[in-house]
């Protein structure tokens, strides 16, 4: 039987930062990924927004990881030529009903130590002149990264630290031996032990911890599929930074993000589906047209083009508060030989060098 210090599974965003984490600590890293190719899941569909740390709850994992993630991840990129841009962000009240929301948002940011400034709409209006609103708040701390790059150089660092990918390689079976794991790939009998097992699978990482033979049930959350659908713009839009309405349940609203060559696409919303679904309605246009023009009247009809859609990792329940990140290991549900990773969705690319550091902290 083939063995491994650490088996990372999952190799999306956080899977790779963890995998090169531990390498660059000492450890022996064995990265596995059911699909064909690393970051080809949620990490492929996301806003590629770096986030400031706005929205979290004080205290809570995501605003500490978001916070100390964002410069992390600034500096990464510096150092390793991945392109970004600290564009900013403005977060807008479309109305006066809506300024004691953003005044509350503002105050629970500055809470977690993210600079804002305060615009009232003439001050909005000269940043951004085709802007509507009656207040915003200005993040110069939020940027955008092209992600796919990012996963690169976090994987070719990985590697060069020892640490290796096999991809095409789908964990089915998962048996708790005493301070070892043993973990069957492709249907196959189990052939692999690892003295540790870093459970990073997303979307499916409440399923890949149900594998687990002798694991406690009661330490596994309920997952939910929430997906997130996204329209791009036709054409250049009249913005400079990132245009954000507040939040909504379940999600931070129709938003406009801006890449790196200069498009612009809204989204995404908030559904609540029962399994993984990538496809875009195109009638869902006239929802995302409505919530547009309440920041920006001018989008003409016929602008929107249907998109892609993401999935979040959601392990809260619709009308529930969102959950945190959960970082599990021994300390937790003692198992000394596993570590679930469960609800990293945004901001888990901001949050992903942290996120990783954090992780690395609680493996004994």
């Amino acid at each position: 039987m083939d063995s491994a210090d650490v088996v990372v599974i999952g190799a999306g965003v956080i899977g790779i930062a963890v995998a090169r984490e531990l390498a660059l600590r000492g450890r022996e890293v064995l990265l596995l990924e059911a699909a064909e190719r690393f970051g080809s899941g949620v990490s492929a569909r996301s806003s590629e927004v770096i986030h400031a740390g706005l929205y979290y709850p004080r205290g809570s994992l995501k605003a500490r990881l978001c916070v100390a993630g964002r410069e992390r991840l600034y500096a990464f990129c510096r150092e390793h030529g991945v392109g970004h841009r600290r564009c900013g962000k403005l977060v807008v009240a479309a109305d006066e009903a809506q300024r004691p929301a953003l005044q509350q948002l503002m105050a629970g940011a500055q809470a977690n130590g993210v600079p804002l400034e305060w615009l009232e709409r003439a001050a909005a209006r000269v940043l951004e002149p085709a802007l509507e609103c009656a207040a915003a708040l200005h993040s110069p701390e939020t940027g955008i990264v092209d992600a796919h790059a990012y996963m690169r150089a976090l994987l070719a660092e990985a590697e060069a630290h020892g640490a290796t990918l096999v991809c095409h390689c789908s964990v089915t079976r998962l048996v708790l031996a005493e301070q070892t794991v043993l973990i069957g790939v492709n249907g196959a009998a189990p052939q692999l032990q690892a003295r540790l097992v870093v459970n990073s699978a997303g979307l499916h990482a409440p399923a890949l911890a149900r594998l687990m033979e002798g694991f406690p049930a009661r330490h596994i959350p309920h997952s939910y599929f929430v997906k997130g659908s996204y329209f791009a713009l036709r054409g250049r839009a009249p913005f400079q930074r990132l245009i954000y309405p507040l939040p909504v349940d379940g999600g931070l609203g129709i938003h406009l993000t801006l890449d790196l060559a200069g498009g612009a696409r809204f989204g995404p919303d908030v559904e609540w589906v029962e399994a993984c679904d990538y496809a875009v309605d195109a009638h869902r246009a006239a929802q995302f047209y409505a919530a547009v023009r309440g920041y920006w009247p001018g989008i003409e009809d016929g602008r929107l083009q249907p998109g892609f859609a993401s999935m979040r990792p959601r392990i809260s329940a619709p009308g529930q508060p969102l959950a945190d990140f959960r970082i599990d290991g021994a300390a937790l549900h003692g198992v000394p030989t596993v570590l679930n990773l469960f609800g990293i969705e945004s901001p888990g690319l901001t949050a992903s060098l942290a996120l990783a550091s954090e992780a690395a902290a609680r493996i004994p």
